[in-house]
């Protein structure tokens, strides 16, 4: 499952949010943490609600509910927006400090039915240094990193080079790899800089991410085009498979392509460009 681009649709708005999956986002996330006032959140839950059982919203990408914090108000989220849905593909869990707040949700959710996968959202000093055990928790299929919220955490002051929070990012990368499991970069706040996003998603590409949030529906094009294999790199990574084949009917431990010795780390690469051409549709 393709996970480049996430976009959040406030839960408020229903038209918005019908009109999400039309970005091409691989997964649209109705939210009713951040992008809704709290005294908008009980007109929210009903929105949603609406929305995921109307037989018309027949949605072409995933879609996920952002609840609210561990210990606050998710309990109205889950029986009110959630209730009697079977639309929604992931339940989106945000300012998870530790596996045990995390937990708790899940138990929530499953009193009520709701039986999903999780996608625990990282924002804080206490998450990014309990994220291994988060990303090992139960029914967790991804771990985000929410660098605004966690630069505020630690008093960090937010840069456009990242700096402050490049170990944070890197910590999540770790954790979802040791897990098998999948990363979500932070967004971009500006969404009027599709030259700085265009960048800063190459970056996430570099740092080992699996794809990256974002806030806006012009934003998505420009994340999926970066997390997305060019040809030549699919070719390549086809040819190294196939020579690796060859190699191995012969009983030949080392080859060569494109006059480069291959060995394990490449193959790897290779097998990992070909996952992502397809889960992008492109093989």
């Amino acid at each position: 499952m393709a996970r480049r681009s996430v976009l959040f649709s406030p839960g408020d708005q229903p038209d918005l949010m019908r009109k999400a999956p039309g970005s091409g986002a691989d997964a649209v996330v109705l939210d009713l943490e951040d992008a809704v006032a709290p005294s908008q959140k009980p007109t929210a839950r009903e929105a949603i609600h609406e929305v995921l059982t109307d037989p018309e919203f027949d949605p072409d990408c995933s879609v996920w509910v952002r609840v609210n914090p561990p210990g606050t108000v998710v309990d109205a989220d889950v029986t009110t927006a959630l209730a009697d849905s079977t639309a929604v593909d992931a339940v989106m869990v945000p300012k998870v400090g530790d596996a045990a707040g995390l937990e708790r949700v899940v138990d929530l959710l499953d009193e009520h039915g709701v039986d999903v996968p999780v996608i625990a959202l990282i924002e804080s000093a206490a998450g990014v240094l309990h994220a291994q055990e988060i990303a090992a928790a139960d029914r967790v299929e991804a771990v985000a990193i929410g660098a605004e919220d966690l630069a505020a955490d630690i008093g960090a002051t937010r840069t456009e080079e990242g700096v402050e929070v490049l170990h944070a990012r890197e910590q999540i990368v770790l954790a979802a790899a040791a897990a098998g499991i999948d990363a979500l970069d932070t967004i971009h706040v500006d969404v009027d800089d599709a030259e700085g996003l265009e960048s800063a998603a190459e970056f996430t590409v570099q740092l080992g991410f699996d794809g990256k949030m974002a806030i806006h529906p012009a934003q998505v094009p420009i994340i999926n085009d970066a997390f997305t294999p060019s040809e030549e790199r699919i070719d390549w990574a086809e040819r190294v498979l196939a020579a690796r084949d060859e190699a191995d009917a012969e009983g030949r431990g080392v080859f060569r392509v494109d006059d480069e010795m291959i060995d394990a780390p490449l193959i790897a690469q290779a097998e990992q460009i070909l996952e992502r051409a397809r889960a992008a549709g492109k093989r």
